[in-house]
């Protein structure tokens, strides 16, 4: 076991606290990603391996809780894994720092360029069932109608420029970059394995072929090929009710939650000058290693 508290990260929907005497077991896997950094992605490739066969024994959300998520009674959710036969694997969004760390669990770290997790984030707003998750969460509902969104470029670049807490506000930019640089300075420890999200569009088989050679899983040759085709992205968006996260029922549209897939958005939208609004304020935020490995063809103009 490691010694040092871990920090505790809270918001209206998650409560890091939620961890602090969760009994692991060896061999459990938790998948830490920021939110739409393609969490369900390689929820979906740890199951495939898992169980190794694309006939999931059940919805995906059941085979892989989000633990401090609020949503759900914390109780109902350890009872849930307690009675789990198979190896573990767990969701959460917490950065590593916020989690109990154990030497015979394997933390899987998502990364995604921040820009592309920024756009994905914004339409997964409109796809939430806000009424919904502030009455299971306990929430006072607001008094009167909300304010008007903003549209999605103006909110970009609010975003970029935000220096909100990263306590409470995970998916700021400040919050992206500090849960990457976290896990990145922990990158040699043998029980962390980091993901790129590039990495899983352009050779998904190579990705889940490493996966399973860091978590000690062997897979028979014969059944790669039907495995790494379930987890396309397209085979899950067409699978959406079975594998996008919405146990509660927040979300209006499951097969919204895949919306595209691939990467750039966030730098399609922005003109130079605005790019460069978001270079020069990435590297106050992480190391410079890190930055050149998440953005990969961030093309400078």
């Amino acid at each position: 076991m490691f010694d040092v508290p871990p920090v505790r990260y809270r918001s209206t929907e998650e409560d890091s606290a939620r961890w602090l005497g969760f009994a692991f077991r060896p061999g459990d896997i938790v998948i830490s990603t920021r939110s739409k950094s393609g969490t369900t992605w390689v929820q979906m490739i740890c199951a495939l391996l898992v169980f190794q066969t694309t006939e999931l024994p059940a919805p995906l959300a059941q085979l892989s809780p989000w633990l401090d998520w609020l949503v759900t009674p914390r109780d109902e959710v350890w009872a849930q894994l307690a009675a789990q036969e198979h190896r573990r694997f767990i969701k959460t969004h917490t950065p590593l720092d916020g989690i109990p760390r154990d030497r015979r669990v394997t933390y899987v770290v998502v990364a995604r360029h921040p820009l592309d997790m920024a756009v994905s984030l914004y339409h997964q707003g409109d796809n939430l069932d806000r009424a919904r998750i502030g009455e299971l969460t306990g929430q006072a509902r607001p008094a009167g109608p909300p304010a008007p969104r903003p549209r999605l470029h103006e909110w970009l670049l609010a975003w970029i420029d935000s220096d909100a807490s990263l306590r409470e506000e995970l998916d700021s930019l400040p919050g992206v970059l500090w849960h990457l640089s976290d896990a990145w300075d922990r990158r040699a420890e043998p029980n962390v394995v980091i993901v790129h999200y590039d990495d899983l569009v352009a050779d998904l088989e190579g990705e889940m072929r490493r996966l399973a050679a860091e978590l000690g899983i062997t897979v028979a040759e014969a059944t790669w090929a039907e495995l790494v085709g379930a987890a396309r992205f397209d085979r899950m968006r067409a699978n959406a009710d079975e594998l996008a996260p919405d146990p509660a029922g927040v979300l209006t549209d499951r097969a919204r939650f895949f919306r595209r897939g691939t990467s750039g958005a966030g730098r399609e939208l922005l003109s130079n000058d605005e790019l460069a609004r978001y270079r020069d304020r990435a590297p106050r935020l992480a190391p410079p290693d890190l930055l050149t490995w998440l953005h990969r063809d961030d093309r400078q103009p």
